[in-house]
């Protein structure tokens, strides 16, 4: 079931992409955009919002060629854009958490995951953020 909620995948890993949006899938969300890394998911935010069709949701990998995940977060939250971001890392250090929270990420999420912890997470900052009320009209939750 489509919750209309548009998300944007931003990971310099195809793999990964792939696993993220087939977990997007799984629990109702097929609205996906991906993006390879900082700079393309710039130009995706601004084309999909020129088109009437916003991001909803950013999840993006902390580190990426080009621009990585913290500088396309401080640039997103520096352009007003108050979107819940989930950033995924393979590296859970004190010092990588706070110059996310720092940066302006909502949550931070340390690969290897699985897919009941992500969608714990997903749901969660859609609640948060106050997106779960057009996610239960649809069903979703």
């Amino acid at each position: 079931m489509d919750a209309k909620i548009h998300f944007l995948v931003v990971n310099d890993s195809d793999a990964m992409r792939r696993v993220i949006v087939a977990l997007l899938k799984e629990i109702g969300y097929f609205k996906v955009s991906i993006a390879e890394d900082g700079e393309m998911a710039l130009r995706a935010l601004k084309a999909a919002k020129a088109v009437g069709a916003a991001v909803d949701f950013l999840i993006t990998d902390c580190s990426m060629p080009l621009m990585n995940g913290l500088e396309l977060v401080r640039s997103i939250r520096d352009g007003g854009a108050a979107l819940p971001i989930l950033m995924m890392t393979t590296v859970a250090t004190e010092d990588n958490l706070r110059a996310a929270l720092e940066a302006g990420v909502d949550s931070y999420y340390v690969q290897p995951f699985k897919a009941r912890s992500f969608r714990k997470k997903v749901e969660t900052l859609l609640v948060e953020k106050g997106l779960k009320q057009r996610v239960l009209e649809m069903g979703v939750l």
